[in-house]
């Protein structure tokens, strides 16, 4: 397992830190996206700064994406296999009202949005709210 995890980062040209080990072992066993808090709360003796550091490491490399789910803390959650985080790979996100979790829905896609002349998209992001399966 740990052999898979190094080989991961250094697929996505990361160097395999203890710390990046252990935060993508985490991320991997996670259903839902985290928080850097859900971070921290799993990693008492980690450093905050290491930890974010972790996350926007991961993020640069394309190994994660970050979500803005409402709450005012971004969230974050591993890409799937072969995903650019460009716009035709962006897909919708579910927050659940009732456990504040938050999931990918990566099989539901964001659609193609047409905008007006001289318009230029700089991010796109599509969050649902309701209750997830676990809630309802």
């Amino acid at each position: 397992m740990l052999q898979n995890i190094e080989n991961t980062l250094h697929q996505k040209s990361i160097k395999p830190t203890a710390m990046r080990l252990l935060v993508l072992d985490f991320l991997l066993k996670q259903q839902a996206a985290v928080s850097l808090n859900d971070l921290e709360a799993a990693f008492h003796r980690a450093d905050r700064i290491t930890l974010y550091r972790t996350l926007k490491t991961f993020e640069e490399k394309g190994l994660v994406h970050s979500i803005a789910d409402g709450t005012g803390s971004v969230k974050y959650a591993l890409c799937e296999e072969g995903c650019a985080c460009a716009p035709e790979d962006l897909h919708v996100h579910f927050h659940c009202n009732i456990c504040n979790e938050t999931y990918c829905l990566p099989k539901s896609r964001i659609p193609e949005i047409a905008l007006p002349e001289n318009f230029k998209t700089e991010e796109i992001s599509l969050i649902m709210k309701g209750t997830c399966a676990s809630c309802s």
